[in-house]
């Protein structure tokens, strides 16, 4: 009991912390970027990207459901773009561009995420959290925090009053993107399809891409971003330059916070006293994708 009042206190104390830290970039991200009515246009996005979470949050918590967090954290994405486009003064082709492509990977990702949980019928990532209101409402926060991070070289690039041709580093970021984009949406297909078979039930993937790669899903994302980091970067301008954290904090987020570790826990847990996961772990890489390590002699 003790210990779950302590995580209960961390997670009230980690609230402010989260928006003290998107309210610093959102500070930057505004420095040359337009406004509306008065106010910068990138940290109204910002407050809307928390808005839409905390909305949320309330009938999840009564319905005690987790089926809304994800196609909502696409929706947050979808809509900051968006209305950046429509509440900025001009949109150029890079606007254009950084629009489509996040409309592209939101939408896309959104809707695997959310035919899997239904078909699931649950997150398991949630089963302690979603009776915890504090725990929860930090969770929504923290989705909040990871859109507003993310998106964040995007929006600045959106909202800046700096235009300036596509260029070199325009199409080099589209390369990029489109690499990452297709490397993601390609192992997320080899990991349904592997599921749907029910000859691998209780199985490992070892397959495809994943022969290559413990999490190739991760390393296309991490990869995309940095895509889109690129395009947005020409027209960024001083305290705007802070906003090129994105590819930054997604490779941390995803390396060391939320999805490796704990994925990577889940699977010692449920494989981890079976010969053949042993060895596809010393032969795999982590992430980055390489041919398997040949077996020791």
């Amino acid at each position: 009991m003790k210990s779950m009042e302590r995580v209960e206190r961390m997670a009230i104390a980690a609230i402010p912390a989260a928006l003290v830290v998107a309210g610093g970039l959102a500070w930057a991200g505004s420095a040359g970027g337009g406004t509306l009515f008065g106010f910068p246009t990138f940290g109204a996005l910002y407050a809307l990207a928390f808005v839409i979470q905390w909305v949320v949050f309330v009938p999840s918590y009564f319905l005690r459901s987790e089926r809304f967090f994800d196609i909502t954290g696409s929706l947050t994405y979808i809509s900051a773009v968006a209305l950046a486009a429509a509440w900025s003064a001009s949109v150029d082709a890079r606007s254009i561009l950084l629009l489509g492509l996040v409309i592209a990977w939101a939408a896309r990702l959104g809707t695997f995420l959310l035919r899997r949980v239904l078909r699931a019928g649950k997150d398991e990532r949630f089963d302690q959290i979603k009776r915890s209101f504090p725990r929860l409402l930090l969770t929504w926060t923290l989705q909040g925090l990871w859109v507003s991070l993310t998106l964040g070289a995007a929006l600045a690039a959106i909202t800046t009053t700096v235009r300036l041709p596509l260029g070199v580093p325009g199409f080099v970021g589209l390369t990029v993107w489109v690499c990452g984009f297709a490397l993601e949406a390609l192992a997320d297909a080899q990991k349904n399809r592997f599921r749907s078979d029910p000859a691998n039930r209780g199985e490992f993937i070892r397959s495809g891409l994943w022969k290559w790669s413990r999490h190739p899903n991760y390393f296309g994302e991490i990869v995309l971003w940095i895509g889109i980091a690129v395009i947005a970067a020409p027209v960024l301008r001083g305290w705007q330059w802070a906003t090129l954290i994105s590819p930054i904090f997604v490779a941390l987020l995803i390396t060391r916070i939320s999805g490796i570790p704990m994925l990577e826990k889940r699977a010692d847990e449920k494989w981890g006293s079976r010969a053949d996961y042993e060895a596809y772990k010393r032969a795999t890489s982590v992430l980055i994708p390489r041919p398997p390590r040949r077996a020791d002699p």
